[in-house]
């Protein structure tokens, strides 16, 4: 419990401003692109007709996450977005496995990490917008049906980035916070493995795909 609340910090003294660098965070989401890496370098190093288990679970990602990008956005448009749409789910589902391994944390549970995935998703999807629609279509949907509707319509866009990143941190955070909370009150005994396994399996399994799926919808509303 005395953990509660400590962070690892690197702070580098520019002038009159600091920069604060989370270091475990930055650590657990270097050791999340490790193991996607290692991933995707033995799933495609010797692809064959009949593919192993590790091309079949790579093959099966991209099968389903090109699905629903195509059904979103259209043939054109998935060539080009299903990759992140894919690629955005598996760092997610990596991110918030990790924590299950003992003395590794969950990089999502640092609200940088999914406010940074929000934005990227927000830049994003209004440059699909952009491109689909052009600059005056595009600008013209924020002020319709009247001019004064376009504080609201920012607002809301600002709000889907707030939504979906502190959904996220939540559920992770949350999920840490009671498994830390109840590990220390039945001393390490039967019930934390099995909140830690709910927790990080399949709540975990859950907020990557709700993430995604809400990343991918924003860019779809862009494009329409």
């Amino acid at each position: 419990m005395e953990d509660l609340g400590q962070i690892t910090q690197l702070i580098i003294h520019l002038g009159a401003f600091d920069l604060e660098f989370n270091l475990e965070t930055i650590l657990m989401t270097w050791i999340a692109i490790g193991v996607l890496t290692t991933f995707g370098f033995l799933a495609s190093r010797r692809r064959h007709v009949v593919p192993g288990p590790l091309q079949a679970m790579g093959e099966m990602l991209i099968s389903v996450f090109y699905g629903l990008t195509e059904d979103a956005l259209g043939k054109k448009l998935a060539r080009t977005y299903s990759p992140l749409i894919c690629a955005l789910f598996m760092f997610l589902l990596v991110s918030n496995w990790i924590g299950i391994i003992p003395h590794l944390h969950e990089p999502t549970k640092d609200l940088n990490t999914p406010l940074s995935l929000g934005l990227m998703g927000f830049f994003i999807a209004h440059y699909a917008g952009i491109r689909a629609k052009g600059f005056k279509e595009y600008a013209r949907a924020y002020i319709d049906p009247m001019f004064f509707m376009l504080p609201l319509n920012l607002i809301g866009e600002i709000a889907k980035v707030v939504s979906i990143s502190f959904r996220l941190f939540g559920n992770i955070m949350g999920g840490s916070i009671i498994i830390l909370v109840v590990s220390y009150l039945s001393f390490n005994l039967v019930l934390p493995p099995f909140l830690n396994a709910f927790f990080g399996l399949f709540v975990g399994t859950v907020q990557a795909f709700v993430f995604t799926m809400l990343t991918l919808v924003y860019i779809s509303v862009q494009v329409q």
